[in-house]
């Protein structure tokens, strides 16, 4: 086990080398998780003829159109493993390991079967036949190095599913392990997290509740357990120096995390699913200076939404970086920059420095023209947008998107003014293949002279393996202006 040591700044933690490579889980049990019977999973210790670990398989539910049950499941290893999946329902036909850009290939084990090779940690879907609704989504994780028992002296709160919620002041550690554990009398179900502490979910810990982190600092929520169906999986409003890695969010009612005029926060290696409306998977209002790295996200609404003011959150947003990633959008956008904004100031806000790098994004499928973009920049609500980027995003065959949509807007359902100008948008190194899909022109449009679009660099955009040449074939309006294309 890791050794905790305090200080006056509270806990912080001294990495040993684990003895175990692979980690498998402990199991949960509760009647509202279910065991998805469609398929095993096993992983063992590649190149070895040890015996196969079997994984707990759950049933997710994706999709807000169909609330289809799809399947999760994870595991944490150090070192390159071997994986086998059995599908005793069906046979390991025509199958594919998604993202295409892993390069995974698999060996067919008899006519229900197939094993494949894991060289590093990995987030994929194995598609069999087709099915993207009822796909397994498997997630390979680092071995922990962050790791917490309950036991680490005063100000440790440990949840132990009790008849009594509890609560402390002055904790500097929350503790969920293994095991459901659900607030019995807390308003919203939510968890409130103070400064200078970390919230821990064990593996196989399974939390029926939103951790809130407001007007707080120096926080980390860290762990391989799962929020399970909360109103929101994280809130953190106000807040700074907060860190969230390693946890599952499944099912969440609304956002997967709520960011609301917070600073210096780093989001990484979270997974999530969702199938409602207005469940999208990231949403950042008024936010300075995130990182989110290595995510997974499928939801039935944005992905990701990155905008200036709304609600109670003023101050415009600058420097964010999304890289290494997986978008799966079932509904929306996979990205979506700009809508939201202060309306009522004279001179509205600016949302500035914005980077995706290395992403992803398996699907978006949305019906409603105003929100088919792959990558959306429509900026509404006086917000001026300038200086973003997408470089090296790969798109696999989509239902129904466009792959670039940048417009400024007037949405009468969400707008009570027209955007301002967008400027500096750079997309370098994009790549959709499709496969039968429907895939919209891209599209690039002002709203008039004052609130126009200036200064778009399309470089090196490859669209079903033909490159952009030219803006031929482009949905335009008068309002753009300073459009290159490489």
């Amino acid at each position: 086990m890791n050794k905790i040591l305090y200080g006056a700044l509270g806990a912080f933690f001294i990495s040993f080398p684990m003895q175990a490579k692979i980690l498998v889980y402990p199991r949960i049990e509760d009647k509202a998780v279910v065991d998805d019977g469609r398929y095993k999973v096993y992983v063992r210790e590649a190149g070895t003829e040890n015996a196969w670990r079997e994984l707990q398989v759950f049933s997710v539910e994706v999709d807000m159109d169909t609330r289809s049950r799809a399947a999760m499941a994870q595991f944490d290893a150090d070192e390159p493993v071997e994986v086998k999946v059995v599908t005793p329902g069906q046979m390991a036909d025509n199958v594919k390991i998604r993202p295409l850009s892993q390069g995974i290939s698999y060996n067919k084990v008899g006519g229900h079967a197939l094993t494949f090779r894991l060289e590093r940690p990995a987030k994929l879907s194995v598609e069999f036949g087709g099915d993207r609704m009822g796909n397994l989504h498997l997630f390979a994780n680092e071995v922990e190095t962050e790791t917490y028992d309950g036991t680490e002296g005063e100000g440790v709160v440990v949840w132990d599913g009790g008849s009594k919620d509890i609560f402390r002041k002055d904790c500097h550690l929350i503790y969920f392990g293994p095991g459901v554990h659900k607030p019995k009398d807390l308003p919203n179900g939510e968890i409130d997290v103070p400064s200078n502490c970390t919230v821990y979910l064990a593996p196989g810990a399974l939390v029926k509740a939103k951790l809130r982190v407001d007007r707080a600092k120096n926080v980390r929520i860290v762990g391989r357990g799962m929020l399970f169906q909360p109103l929101r999986g994280v809130e953190i409003t106000r807040s700074r120096n907060v860190h969230v890695e390693g946890i599952t969010v499944v099912n969440p009612q609304h956002y997967t995390i709520l960011g609301g005029e917070s600073r210096k926060v780093t989001v990484r290696n979270v997974k999530s699913f969702s199938s409602r409306g207005w469940s999208d998977g990231i949403d950042l209002m008024c936010c300075h200076d995130w990182l989110v790295d290595d995510v997974f996200l499928r939801t039935s609404d944005d992905c990701l939404a990155f905008y200036n003011h709304r609600w109670w959150f003023w101050g415009g947003t600058s420097n964010l970086t999304v890289q290494n990633s997986i978008l799966w959008a079932d509904v929306a956008h996979a990205i979506n920059v700009g809508g939201h904004g202060d309306d009522r100031s004279p001179k509205g806000e600016t949302l500035r420095g914005v980077r995706f790098r290395n992403i992803d994004v398996l699907n978006v499928d949305e019906d409603d023209d105003n929100y088919r973009g792959v990558m959306a920049v429509c900026a509404g609500d006086k917000n001026r947008v300038e200086d973003v980027s997408f470089e090296d995003i790969r798109v696999e065959d989509c239902e129904e998107a466009r792959l670039i949509d940048i417009r400024v807007i007037f949405n009468e359902k969400y707008n009570r003014e027209p955007g301002g100008p967008i400027r500096n948008l750079v997309f370098r190194n994009i790549r959709y293949q499709g496969e039968g899909g429907k895939m919209y022109p891209m599209r690039i449009k002002g709203y008039d002279a004052d609130n126009d679009v200036r200064g778009v660099l399309l470089e090196n955009v490859t669209v079903d393996g033909k490159k952009l040449t030219g803006t031929e074939g482009m949905e335009m309006n008068g309002f753009v202006s300073d459009v290159e294309v490489k």
